[in-house]
């Protein structure tokens, strides 16, 4: 695996894997036609949106790092009741 794949797939990095892989199997259920997988893709660019959001608030605040760790994530998202999006 590439550096740039590692990247990706690494769960402190990138918030949005399941989200993505989800987008994935459904273009590779629907023969990649993606008139039918854009709720998938809506729920990817809302997933990205919202830790992006995070990111940007709390580097205005000087927390390190700016992306919340894999579990950091997971106390976020269990007091918010859920993913928000």
């Amino acid at each position: 695996m590439d550096k740039n794949t590692r990247k990706l797939r690494n769960q402190d990095i990138n918030p949005c894997i399941e989200e993505s892989d989800g987008s994935q199997r459904c273009l590779d259920a629907h023969n990649y036609d993606k008139s039918m997988c854009s709720p998938y893709f809506i729920n990817y660019k809302n997933c990205r949106k919202y830790w992006h959001n995070l990111m940007v608030q709390r580097r205005r605040e000087g927390v390190k790092p700016e992306m919340p760790t894999a579990e950091e994530r997971k106390e976020i998202l269990a007091g918010l009741g859920g993913k928000p999006y």
